[in-house]
């Protein structure tokens, strides 16, 4: 993992490459049970060259106490590893040069579960798997299982914290669907 790690702090297969301060690979442990894939870094992540640092790695920080984990027992990343510009949305083309290092990432942790976060990423992980995507308004805290050769696994898709900050009901539904999360660690 650290030599993807530092190959994704390395690379320029896309525009972003060119103008991040710092890749944002992920961080945590790599014997989670849990990985959390948001979208894209945003400004403080740029800046720290860590993931979900800003307010939502703050509010996610609050969820996941809420359920007893803490950040170092989980592994969090992101499906474009470099800050889109005024953080907009990944593009496409960033998202499929961006895509084999999370691939990478899911097949050397081999987590029980994965949480996309945000429509984006949810779409990205669904369509890997082989799952219809969904608006993410229907289909978050919802399990799907699915496997790949080294085992079985769960998607449970989920809103981005930042949704919540945006539109505070969400935070409601967030922390339903990480009780739901807790529920499926045991």
């Amino acid at each position: 993992m650290e030599a993807l790690e530092e190959r994704i702090r390395n690379c320029q297969k896309c525009p972003l490459g060119k103008l991040r301060t710092n890749a944002v690979p992920g961080a945590g442990s790599y014997e989670a049970k849990v990985m959390f894939v948001g979208e894209a870094p945003g400004y403080w992540e740029d800046q720290k060259g860590l993931p979900f640092v800003g307010r939502a790695g703050r509010l996610l920080d609050e969820l996941l106490e809420e359920i007893g984990l803490e950040r170092r027992e989980v592994y969090i990343t992101n499906i474009v590893k470099c800050r889109p510009p005024n953080n907009r949305d990944p593009t496409e083309e960033e998202i499929k040069a961006c895509a084999p290092y999370l691939d990478r990432q899911i097949d050397i942790l081999r987590p029980k579960v994965i949480v996309p976060l945000g429509r984006h990423s949810m779409t990205y992980i669904l369509r890997k798997f082989g799952f219809e995507p969904a608006p993410i308004s229907k289909i978050h805290g919802k399990t799907l299982e699915t496997g790949t050769l080294f085992g079985k696994f769960v998607i449970m898709p989920s809103y981005h914290p930042a949704a919540a900050l945006y539109k505070p009901p969400l935070r409601e539904e967030l922390q339903r669907d990480f009780q739901k999360l807790k529920a499926l660690l045991g």
